[in-house]
């Protein structure tokens, strides 16, 4: 990772754009609705430090090279974050392309070598992203202090959140009926029935490229990982980086059994062919077992 993406909380604070022309205008533009306070300059006043005092983010943006460094100083010297379109050697940061769903935020960056890859790679992510998942975010901040009190296990924390994610009230809030997600969720924080965990089978053969969208969200929502040795790093790589992780030659069925059955999802991760008598003895356990195909190169 050359760099480390973060995100700003915009509430309250003030992010000023110098300069003029398109490129200041298209910055304005990424802050259009948000709560943050804009501040636009141009002129003689964007080489005062003073003109920068308490903001947040500053973005130069100015077809005169040195407009662009002169603002870009000042801005330093008032301890501002800044930066300066086309100009990476300027920048304290650089402006990832930006998918905006509301309090969901996804971003797509390059380091500054390449925004029109950026682009290219955001349409294709934001396909994947519906228009009410800003909605579903909404939903769960209202009701993350509940969540925490009614789960101060996380694991089945976790486990909660994820069914709730894929049940109804989380449809409701997709479908823009807030007040009957609301309702939904209360209800499923009110329930008394334990959540089902399981344990998912998939080859780690590779390459990573073969696997189904079914077995990447497997590996993302893993609680637990017990991958054979030569599993494909590139597929490890997909997994949470806080999912445990356990040896297959130290964790027997029944243990795997216990995982499940208090609520974690397990992905089991093979090198060679599925283990027919291992699947077989956890779903004769009671255990929801998945065992998840690779895609079929064409």
């Amino acid at each position: 990772m050359d760099a480390f993406p973060a995100f700003f909380p915009l509430a309250g604070k003030k992010v000023v754009i110098a300069g003029s022309g398109e490129a200041a205008e298209a910055k304005a533009r990424l802050f259009a609705g948000s709560p943050a306070h804009v501040l636009r300059i141009d002129g003689s006043e964007a080489f005062l430090a003073g003109t920068y005092a308490g903001a947040m983010l500053v973005f130069v943006a100015d077809a005169d090279e040195n407009f662009c460094r002169l603002a870009a100083a000042a801005a330093r010297a008032a301890r501002c974050l800044v930066n300066v379109t086309d100009r990476p050697a300027l920048c304290d940061f650089t402006t990832p392309a930006v998918i905006d769903r509301g309090e969901v935020v996804a971003a797509v960056g390059t380091g500054g070598a390449s925004p029109i890859l950026a682009a290219m790679l955001r349409s294709d992510i934001e396909q994947q992203v519906p228009e009410g998942a800003g909605r579903v975010a909404a939903l769960l901040r209202l009701f993350q202090d509940q969540v925490r009190a009614r789960f101060p296990d996380l694991p089945a924390r976790r486990a909660f959140l994820r069914d709730a994610l894929s049940g109804p009230a989380a449809e409701a809030a997709l479908a823009g009926d807030m007040d009957r997600a609301q309702e939904l969720f209360r209800a499923s924080l009110s329930g008394s029935g334990r959540i089902a965990g399981r344990v998912q089978v998939l080859s780690g053969r590779g390459p990573v490229d073969l696997l189904t969208l079914r077995a990447s969200r497997a590996l993302a929502a893993a609680d637990v990982l017990v991958p054979d040795p030569g599993t494909n790093p590139e597929i490890l790589s997909l997994a949470r980086r806080d999912a445990e992780r356990q040896a297959p030659d130290q964790t027997s069925g029944e243990a795997l059994a216990e995982l499940a059955r208090s609520g974690l999802r397990v992905v089991r991760i093979l090198a060679g062919p599925a283990p027919l008598a291992e699947v077989q003895a956890l779903a004769a356990a009671g255990v929801i077992v998945e065992v998840l195909a690779v895609a079929h190169q064409g």
